[in-house]
């Protein structure tokens, strides 16, 4: 479904991504494990047009990506959830979720995913009239991931989605991610909890400073000594 290959981003004079390859099949979970300032976020900025690399290939569908506009990228089924959740503050719940869908015109459609978003987070029906700036960190969160679903995406990107979160709500978001996936939904995520993000995946890759280092199988990289050492505290 997505293709990196040769991937190179600069912040100025500084490289942060550095020839990096990869590859998100469809269907799947795939996980970028690393430290911060490894070049995992820049990535997922690059992939979906907010950064623009040096060099390097993105296609999505067999379609290039670099060069293109963040609109398009999202239009052409493409949805990043950014760290720090970036909610509308001013908008309610229900604004916030019907902004996500605001390129769709299939009506019946958006009501039915509407559903399917308060079935995966009931508490947002519960406040579906409440300014988003007024939820808790939990809440806005939820609703980040579902107003990226209103856009009914083909690849969900998650920038660290349990930062800052209560270990239990943390807990309920990779449940959510689980279920996303398993309605047919790929994900591409990055995640300060590398055990459940190693669980949860189906492939990973490791990144030390713009580099991939490691890939594999989630679950044989979580025996991997060097992944044990330096991610999962052992």
């Amino acid at each position: 479904m997505l293709e990196v290959e040769g991937l190179n981003v600069y912040y100025g004079g500084i490289h942060a991504v550095k020839g990096v390859s990869l590859k998100v099949p469809d269907g799947k979970i795939i996980t970028l494990v690393g430290a911060n300032g490894a070049g995992k976020s820049s990535i997922l900025r690059s992939i979906v047009g907010l950064v623009k690399p040096k060099s390097g290939s993105i296609k999505f569908k067999g379609t290039e990506l670099v060069g293109r506009l963040t609109n398009k990228i999202v239009e052409s089924g493409v949805v990043l959830v950014p760290e720090g959740r970036r909610v509308f503050a001013d908008f309610t719940v229900l604004e916030n979720l019907k902004a996500g869908a605001y390129s769709r015109t299939d009506k019946q459609k958006i009501e039915e995913d509407l559903e399917w978003v308060f079935s995966l987070f009931p508490r947002l029906k519960e406040r579906i009239k409440q300014r988003a700036g007024l939820l808790s960190g939990g809440e806005q969160q939820m609703l980040a991931v579902g107003r990226a679903l209103m856009s009914r995406p083909d690849l969900l990107m998650m920038d660290e989605p349990s930062l800052g979160l209560a270990p239990q709500l943390a807990e309920g978001i990779f449940r959510i991610i689980g279920e996303i996936n398993a309605k047919g939904k790929t994900v591409l995520l990055v995640e300060q909890n590398a055990k459940r993000a190693l669980e949860l995946s189906d492939y990973a890759y490791v990144l030390e400073t713009g580099r991939i280092v490691l890939e594999g199988l989630g679950t044989d990289l979580m025996k991997d000594e060097r992944v044990r050492k330096a991610y999962l505290g052992e």
